[in-house]
């Protein structure tokens, strides 16, 4: 336990699991309020379950958000306000795996969706978050979690990359204007994390073992290490970085990742559809081989 984060309010939407579950937790511990925002109600209950072991559950409240409709990433806000009177620290952290498969496979819905809950469900929490701090005054920080495959190519499906590169650009063209009113706003890259939405596909053990056989540090990363650098975002220690990213990925993007490939027998290219995450939506994926088989 600790408090760096007394008297703090955060929003934390995907908060129910992961990263998102992790950073939860940490933020608890040390002292702050935090609202998850969330689709799944029964991850939900589980965190909050795992708060009341902590003895943290009373700083704790969950609701049911799509962070791509613009009432409910405002009225997790409200939540935040009306419960705790405020809000400090907004992370967007909600997100999906999304498209995949060759591009002439990718359907436009499909497409949209993900663009639609990583970047929209971005766009909708700064906006929210911003004008809340601003209406309260005395500053605040916003965290938005993009991903190495947003810096590069190799590192994840296409349309799941093209979203987190404009998390990445995002969260550097906003900066500016929010520091006028002391709101800072930085972005937290992650490589391979163990959390549900790694082992999401049909054989979740290759892809771990992948992901652990592209990066070069002796393991992948943990929820605990993305809640430990958003700890740091979130708190006042911090006061002085705005528009940037911080990567956490075991030295992946320095060696250049290529997790996936782009061979024809890439996972992301033998199949097509999309990955819904851990929403308790389900998502569909079709077999697909360009050669007919």
């Amino acid at each position: 336990m600790g408090d760096r984060l007394k008297d703090k309010v955060a929003v934390i939407t995907g908060g129910a699991s992961g990263m998102g579950r992790a950073t939860a937790l940490r933020f608890l511990d040390e002292g702050a309020k935090v609202v998850i925002a969330d689709m799944n109600a029964e991850s939900g209950a589980e965190t909050e379950a795992l708060a009341a072991e902590r003895g943290t559950a009373d700083g704790l409240r969950f609701q049911r958000c799509d962070v791509t409709l613009e009432a409910d990433v405002a009225g997790v806000v409200g939540l935040a306000v009306e419960a705790f009177g405020r809000l400090d620290v907004m992370y967007n952290n909600a997100g999906v795996g999304g498209a995949i498969g060759p591009v002439t496979e990718i359907t436009v819905d499909d497409w949209d969706y993900t663009f639609h809950v990583l970047v929209r469900g971005v766009f909708l929490g700064v906006k929210h978050a911003t004008r809340q701090m601003q209406q309260q005054g005395g500053g605040g920080s916003i965290v938005n979690t993009a991903s190495i495959a947003g810096l590069g190519g190799g590192a994840g499906p296409s349309a799941y990359s093209g979203a987190k590169a404009a998390v990445v650009n995002l969260t550097r063209a906003f900066a500016p204007e929010l520091s006028h009113d002391r709101i800072r706003i930085n972005a937290i890259a992650p490589g391979a994390i163990q959390t549900p939405l790694l082992k999401m596909g049909r054989r979740p053990e290759r892809a771990v073992a992948r992901a652990e056989s592209r990066t070069p540090w002796p393991r992948i990363g943990e929820g605990e290490d993305i809640a430990a650098a958003a700890l740091y975002l979130a708190s006042d220690e911090s006061e002085f970085m705005t528009g940037q990213v911080m990567v956490l990925d075991g030295g992946a993007l320095a060696q250049g990742p290529d997790f996936w490939g782009h061979d024809p027998e890439s996972p992301f290219l033998q199949k097509s559809g999309v990955n819904r995450g851990n929403t308790g939506e389900e998502g569909e994926i079709r077999d697909y081989r360009r050669d007919g088989s």
